[in-house]
């Protein structure tokens, strides 16, 4: 009884916190310096090895979180968009996108193991654990690379009938959502059969990029470009609630302890909602952050967002006729911007 008492306080107390850190407004923490040249893309977090990892132009750079610097690089990723580690067998798996090849690269020694052909241009990576396989999508190739962690073979390919963006695994239902940019809609694998065995639409929302999950309560959290965030119900495939967002929005993140939903905009904004129930999505906060900050990752160990973000030069006047050019990145001002709740930030 004694236990089982010390357990239900420990559980009740672990409530409180995390309700409380949902009640904190998010602020600015710090800025860890990457430089360097190039653009960047996706970042994700291995929380258990404390690392970040965030793909930079031709290279993924290693960000210590303990120590909030850069600490090594993983080379020869030309065009790289993402990068998953896979620390059952000590390996981690990069999208590079201008030679259409997956780098597997040993997670001790950072360096390239071998190369696996993929689609044309592979964007996200995800690792989904019930079959130890990890998913490439390619987005110009409308379909995803499926590989073994372990033996890095391609398992399958799976056609996917539109451009996919970002992914989410559902380890519980042995399912994979990935938002299709081009459709409006959710695709829904079947990580035992390789197949897409749903559609889902996202109206009203259109154009979806980032995309995260609420495994607990079945409810799947997807920003999209027409400045909302909607929240779907993975048991029945309906939308069941929406908020409103900033512009280019790219990234997105659910924090299970405290039930909330991150969207992070290429505007300079992240949006941040509670679920305060399954049926209802509340903004909390819309934090202000720097224009182009459009990617993020959520370590769920401190509740700390990390975002990157350069300065940019403004493009040239564009000839008659021409489309517009885009804004410059100033070489060596990449940086990651740390956001955190309020409690955090005193001294």
């Amino acid at each position: 009884m004694r236990a089982n008492r010390v357990c239900s306080i420990g559980f009740a107390l672990a409530l409180l916190t995390s309700s409380a850190i949902a009640n904190q407004a998010y602020q600015f923490v710090s800025e860890i310096p990457i430089g360097g040249e190039g653009g960047w893309d996706i970042l994700t977090i291995d929380s258990a090895a404390g690392r970040l990892y965030l793909s930079h132009a031709t290279k993924v750079v290693i960000v210590d979180l303990n120590k909030n610097a850069a600490v090594g690089e993983i080379a020869d990723t030309p065009g790289v968009h993402a990068f998953v580690a896979v620390a059952e067998v000590g390996r981690g798996f990069s999208s590079n996108g201008k030679e259409s090849k997956s780098s597997v690269v040993d997670l001790t020694t950072l360096k390239t193991v071998s190369k696996i052909d993929t689609g044309q241009n592979p964007d996200a990576v995800v690792y989904e654990p019930r079959r130890g396989e990890v998913y490439v999508f390619n987005h110009s190739a409308n379909s995803v690379t499926v590989i073994d962690a372990k033996t890095a073979i391609v398992s399958a390919t799976i056609e996917l009938g539109g451009s996919p963006e970002f992914a989410a695994v559902d380890g519980k239902t042995g399912r994979v959502y990935c938002n299709i940019e081009d459709k409006s809609e959710v695709a829904v694998i079947d990580v035992t059969k390789h197949e897409v065995v749903a559609r889902w639409s996202l109206a009203p929302g259109e154009e979806p990029s980032g995309i995260a999950l609420d495994a607990a309560h079945h409810r799947l959290f997807a920003g999209c470009h027409n400045k909302m965030m909607v929240m779907v119900d993975i048991e029945t495939g309906k939308v069941v609630a929406n908020v409103p967002i900033g512009a280019g929005v790219d990234g997105c993140a659910f924090d299970d302890a405290t039930q909330l939903a991150f969207a992070s905009c290429g505007d300079g904004t992240t949006t941040i909602a509670k679920e305060e129930t399954p049926q209802k999505l509340t903004v909390l906060q819309t934090l202000k952050t720097e224009r182009g900050a459009r990617t993020m990752a959520l370590n769920p160990k401190t509740h700390r967002i990390y975002l990157p973000s350069a300065q940019f030069r403004p493009p040239p006047s564009p000839a008659p006729g021409a489309s517009p050019a885009r804004p410059t990145i100033v070489p060596n001002t990449l940086k990651l911007l740390v956001y955190g709740p309020s409690e955090q930030t005193k001294h």
